[in-house]
């Protein structure tokens, strides 16, 4: 599949019928909403766990020299905790452009982290069959691909530091995502 997925997300899902939609984020899309959106509340889907495999041509770094940014992977028995804002159909437009560097959206049910239900919206996933798709590394691995790292959205250690405090403020403990960080922390007191 190619790195842009813009008209794929468009043709495969049809929004305009919608009056809004939700949205789960699990990464950047967290801390940063740059886009309009009606509310949003903390959530977690289910089956599935965030990892830093994702490569990223567009954002955190370059064709020559893709950073490392998070995707899904499905996983049975984990949770992934996140942010849900719903949006109007329009919004997509720019979603799908934010997103194109090999995610996909599909529809399925996240629960509120407060316990009040769940509801059916999109996520974006970034699959093994992109051209992006870098694959698992060890956590001071992909530190280190990281720190080195840097793209038009800036450096790669930006998203990395942004979205582990995004997290220790919705109170997740993320183990992968805090691992990755010790080791770029650790990296950084060695130079």
């Amino acid at each position: 599949m190619s790195h842009n997925t813009i008209l794929e997300n468009q043709q495969r899902q049809p929004l305009d019928h919608l009056d809004s939609v939700w949205l789960f984020g699990y990464g950047s899309l967290i801390y940063k909403a740059d886009f309009p959106f009606l509310q949003r509340r903390p959530a977690q889907i289910h089956g599935w766990t965030r990892r830093f495999w994702q490569g990223s041509h567009d954002h955190r770094g370059t064709p020559e020299q893709p950073g490392r940014v998070a995707t899904l992977i499905k996983a049975p028995e984990e949770i992934c905790v996140g942010m849900a804002y719903e949006v109007t159909p329009d919004v997509f437009a720019h979603l799908d452009h934010r997103e194109k560097n090999g995610y996909l959206r599909f529809f399925t049910e996240f629960e509120w982290l407060d316990g009040a239900g769940a509801v059916k919206g999109l996520v974006y996933v970034a699959g093994p069959d992109n051209e992006a798709f870098l694959g698992p590394a060890s956590e001071a691995a992909i530190a280190a691909h990281i720190a080195n790292s840097e793209g038009p959205s800036g450096p790669n250690d930006e998203y990395l530091l942004k979205l582990a405090a995004a997290l220790r403020e919705l109170k997740v403990n993320d183990p992968h995502v805090f691992a990755i960080e010790q080791a770029l922390i650790a990296l950084r007191e060695a130079v």
